[in-house]
């Protein structure tokens, strides 16, 4: 099934032609012969598809409200729930990228917890006597562990509330959170439910509506930072487009992603979204900055690509840059970039290419927006090794929805 065209498809060909739009410029032929069908119009809509998922949130925002003062979001300090983000892959990361910001604003635990880890040791995870709230990020709503993990805590946890946010509205878990009284569905709209292989913009709608929620006592303080999200992803899209292209051109056989806080889990949805998107032949990792040299560091090579999500927090910042100094300067590495620097912050010492932005966003919601560079060098890597980039898994290694996973009760 081809997703519809969405506006973001529109303004990739008609603004400013760069590789991305090239792409989606194709005739359907090559497209499909490619597997070019779904997967670059996907990366392009998002700055158009996050106003969408805003839309729904403001649609559900009173339901939500309602629901979370029954899990004891605004209770008193010491009757508030632990809340898990919980998902399985990128819908994981999902969960590390919204967290910070979850935990800043609802002033309670906020813990992301991957599906993969909780179904084998749900028991040994819960604390007795205590509230709980599940946030479940699932694109399909249908991956055996997330839908098995669900149907195991209605079943012998019936105290915790669970509120489900998909992008398929069929898909499993949506349907069992309509049916009980503690848990609430959200399913995004049908254009982010993505058709390739690799998730892309459910990935950052889903960030995206993780971030209206942390707002959901004040959305208008959210609107201005969702309107410059949005124009700030529609100018990111060539720019780093262009430098992903020129980068897979290179002879990179490894890469490195590094971010911390936030956009430590950008780092590690981009090193995903390459490994996977080129089958596993461009070997990625990820860590934190301060992580790094803590062993890590010895995969790193001359056919090494690192690409840092530069922190803005005074706290964080000058150690990055003293990791890629250090970096430089052993030339560990054969390419360095840094992502979401800003003018005046270039320095030849530092790294050899930079992706700017005067966009003002605190680390804690530039994840949507980051994570698009991660997304293109997987896009542009992919066809590099031609691959198909809707469906890069020749050997069926991986597939669209996680499948053959016994579950044992």
């Amino acid at each position: 099934m081809v997703a519809p065209e969405s506006p973001a498809h529109r303004d990739a060909v008609g603004v400013k032609q760069n590789p991305l739009a090239d792409l989606i410029s194709l005739p359907h032929e090559q497209k499909v012969t490619r597997g070019l069908l779904h997967t670059p119009g996907e990366i392009a809509q998002q700055p158009a598809t996050w106003e969408s998922t805003a839309r729904v949130f403001r649609r559900r925002r009173a339901e939500l409200g309602d629901f979370l003062r029954q899990c004891g979001v605004n209770a008193s300090p010491e009757q508030r729930p632990i809340v898990f983000m919980v998902g399985a892959g990128t819908s994981d990361y999902v969960g590390q990228a919204v967290a910070p910001l979850l935990q800043r604003h609802w002033q309670c635990e906020v813990i992301a917890i991957p599906s993969t880890d909780l179904l084998t040791n749900i028991d040994a995870v819960l604390v007795p006597e205590r509230r709980y709230l599940w946030i479940s990020f699932s694109r399909s709503g249908d991956s055996p562990e997330g839908v098995a993990l669900l149907d195991r805590a209605l079943r012998d946890h019936p105290e915790i509330h669970h509120l489900i946010v998909s992008c398929n509205q069929k898909g499993a878990m949506v349907s069992k959170a309509e049916a009980k009284s503690q848990a609430l569905a959200i399913c995004l709209d049908d254009a982010v439910n993505d058709r390739g292989l690799a998730m892309t913009s459910s990935f950052s709608n889903m960030v995206v509506f993780g971030q209206c929620l942390a707002h959901v006592a004040s959305p208008e303080q959210y609107e201005p930072i969702l309107e410059t999200l949005v124009a700030a992803g529609k100018s990111f899209l060539p720019q780093a487009a262009e430098l992903a292209v020129q980068l897979a051109a290179g002879s990179y056989r490894r890469a490195c992603f590094v971010g911390t806080g936030a956009l430590k889990g950008v780092a590690r949805e981009s090193a995903l979204k390459l490994l996977e998107m080129t089958a596993g032949k461009t070997l990625t990792m990820s860590e934190s900055s301060l992580g790094l040299r803590h062993g890590p560091m010895a995969a790193l090579n001359p056919e090494t690509l690192l690409v840092c999500f530069l922190s803005r927090k005074p706290s964080i910042e000058p150690y990055e840059r003293d990791l890629l100094r250090e970096i430089g300067e052993k030339r560990l590495v054969g390419t360095r970039v840094v992502v979401g620097a800003r003018a005046q912050d270039r320095s030849a010492a530092l790294a050899e290419h930079w992706l700017e932005r005067e966009a003002n966003l605190e680390d804690q919601y530039r994840p949507p927006l980051d994570v698009i560079f991660g997304q293109l060098l997987g896009l542009f890597f992919s066809l590099r090794w031609n691959l198909p980039p809707d469906n890069p898994s020749p050997n069926g290694a991986i597939s669209r929805v996680v499948q053959n996973v016994n579950i044992y009760h």
